[in-house]
């Protein structure tokens, strides 16, 4: 059975030609211009992927999903944007994206993320609970605890820490994480790596006095 991908963009134009593209590719596509009905389709329907824009009417796209996280409804989500400052990547991430691609973009490489991001969401961790220090994640529920408090993170920030875990130690270069956690080796997403290990260091290390993750100048980071 495809994955069924709901897709919201005000570009009419666009809006086609990403369901035309994605269709193709084998996806269930449903399109909107507007938020208007897009959390009843959630609700009421089995959406794989929310394929978002950020300016849109009425509502702001990364605030729409937010809202929709705060709600408990945890449909993965890429967003599809023109904000393409650093602040706007994070800001993203932080609002619940698994992933940001900017305007203008590559019709492949969409796709190829799409790709990514479905398995992400589908994989199937064997251990189900993994500590070092005082962090833990439990891979069936997806939790991540920081001294035995619970810390809420996005699918792509369980996945990227998930990763940091199993390699604890060892130097992780922005292509692994790119091909293991992003599955995509391209050398211009490496902001957004740099983006993503930021925003979880900030959560599971607030203070900034425990440094878990460190920066490995040149080369990427490493658990320690």
């Amino acid at each position: 059975m495809s994955a069924k991908i709901v897709v919201v963009e005000d570009e009419e134009d666009l809006l086609e030609l990403l369901e035309y593209t994605l269709t193709k590719e084998g996806f269930e596509v449903i399109g909107f211009l507007n938020t208007k009905i897009v959390t009843q389709i959630l609700l009421e329907e089995e959406i794989d992927l929310l394929i978002m824009d950020r300016n849109l009417p009425g509502v702001e796209g990364s605030e729409f999903v937010s809202e929709l996280r705060q709600d408990g409804i945890l449909t993965p989500v890429i967003f599809l944007s023109a904000k393409n400052r650093d602040l706007d990547i994070e800001e993203g991430f932080l609002r619940g994206a698994d992933d940001y691609i900017t305007k203008p973009f590559n019709m492949k490489e969409l796709t190829l993320r799409i790709k990514a991001v479905l398995k992400r969401s589908s994989k199937k961790f064997q251990d189900s609970k993994i500590t070092h220090r005082d962090l833990s994640l439990d891979s069936r529920t997806r939790e991540v605890f920081v001294d035995k408090k619970n810390i809420s993170v996005t699918k792509l920030e369980f996945d990227l820490l998930y990763e940091f875990m199993i390699n604890k130690g060892s130097v992780l270069e922005r292509d692994y994480l790119l091909e293991n956690v992003w599955e995509d080796s391209d050398e211009y997403q490496y902001k957004t790596v740099n983006v993503a290990v930021n925003r979880l260091k900030d959560k599971i290390d607030p203070k900034k006095t425990k440094e878990y993750i460190q920066t490995v100048r040149g080369v990427g980071y490493k658990l320690c």
